[in-house]
């Protein structure tokens, strides 16, 4: 048998991870989506494609690797006003939310960055306490979420 079959086939199994990077979610802030320990899989950043408000990204966060929701695109303006969050002014509809932090947090001004909110937000610490994010720390989209 030649050397290199053996090695080429090696090589395309790990082909898969130059676009897929698995992730195990740690915590309970982005339940009922997703719960803690599972396993998924999420698109790296360089083929993803711009975020879009509601899908859920993997990225650095101030201590470290973080699972969160997009909830602010470049350029806008939002506030969270007793437990419901407000775009440019107007109630913003989170289907995918089950219990409302009350309060008030905010407002924030996106800027180029985004705002990462986890969907359990009683349990959540993320945009809220950091703001925004820059795109540059976004390192991979979640897939079939």
């Amino acid at each position: 048998m030649k050397l290199w079959i053996p090695a080429a086939a090696l090589a395309l199994s790990f082909l898969p991870l130059a676009f897929l990077h698995p992730v195990q979610v740690v915590g309970i802030s982005m339940e009922p989506a997703l719960e803690s320990g599972s396993l998924h899989w999420a698109l790296r950043s360089w083929c993803a494609g711009a975020p879009r408000r509601g899908e859920i990204w993997l990225f650095d966060g101030p201590d470290g690797p973080v699972v969160k929701r997009v909830i602010g695109l470049p350029g806008e303006h939002l506030e969270q006003l007793d437990g419901e969050m407000f775009l440019d002014g107007s109630r913003m509809q989170e289907p995918y939310l089950r219990q409302f932090d009350q309060g008030h947090a905010g407002p924030w001004d996106t800027g180029e960055g985004f705002l990462m909110l986890g969907d359990n937000r009683p349990a959540s610490r993320d945009g809220r306490a950091w703001g925004p994010v820059p795109r540059s720390v976004l390192r991979g989209r979640f897939l079939g979420h």
